[in-house]
């Protein structure tokens, strides 16, 4: 589904897609590129993920916060059939970690090849746009350890699209990459992102649960930023 403005007047150089999921490093990365100077292109995926609906909520609200040229809604119904088995993010029989995030190993909510699928459609949509490029909220040092959110996986990647796009001269923005959370949480606070707005969670939509891998390292970052988070969380005691 896409939502469209008027273009009128744009110019087309200063126009970035951002791939948002609703979370807070990606509704950072889009308040980071409007800051820039750049016309904004969101763009969400749903792709049978645990909190989809509540995910695809965040994403029109923060849309809607940040102010859009348009906005995409493209479901991939196809990663059902690579996530079952594969990913806890996708496959319910699968038990989500809650024991803590574990550094030392790619956990099981990995999705395969999740980024490099969604940066090839998004580069499409940038190409047909005729915007300068595609950003992206990974965060490297302080993620989960998905190998889809390096920063040498977001270069190579970018060399690629412009390989094989028409005119190339695409950029793969990723400002986030070597933030930390806290650091992302300052960050968000000084550009007014509305973080009550943004979902993180990965197993629950009414209220976080608070255990998840992505749960853990938002409220770590709070802690450490000395910042209460505003979203509400599942009663834990």
């Amino acid at each position: 589904m896409v939502r469209r403005l008027s273009t009128t007047g744009i110019d087309s150089l200063k126009r970035v897609v951002v791939v948002l999921s609703g979370g807070m490093d990606s509704s950072l990365t889009a308040y980071k590129m409007r800051e820039l100077g750049y016309e904004l292109i969101t763009l969400h995926f749903s792709y049978g993920q645990r909190t989809e609906s509540r995910e695809l909520q965040s994403f029109h609200n923060i849309s809607d916060e940040v102010g859009v040229i348009n906005r995409y809604h493209i479901p991939l119904p196809f990663f059902k059939d690579i996530g079952v088995g594969t990913t806890s993010l996708i496959d319910t029989d699968m038990k989500l970690n809650e024991s803590g995030v574990d550094h030392s190993k790619i956990p099981n909510s990995y999705v395969p090849f999740r980024n490099g699928i969604m940066l090839s459609i998004a580069t499409a949509i940038a190409e047909k746009e005729r915007a300068s490029g595609v950003a992206i909220g990974v965060v490297e040092e302080d993620s989960s350890g998905y190998p889809d959110c390096r920063d040498e996986f977001i270069s190579s990647f970018e060399k690629s699209i412009n390989l094989g796009t028409e005119k190339g001269g695409f950029q793969i923005f990723r400002p986030l990459v070597s933030l930390k959370k806290s650091q992302i949480v300052s960050e968000a606070l000084k550009l007014n992102v509305p973080l009550h707005l943004t979902w993180s969670c990965y197993q629950r939509s009414d209220k976080a649960c608070g255990v998840c891998d992505s749960c853990r390292l938002r409220l770590n970052g709070f802690s450490l930023a000395n910042i209460e988070d505003p979203i509400d969380y599942q009663d834990l005691m």
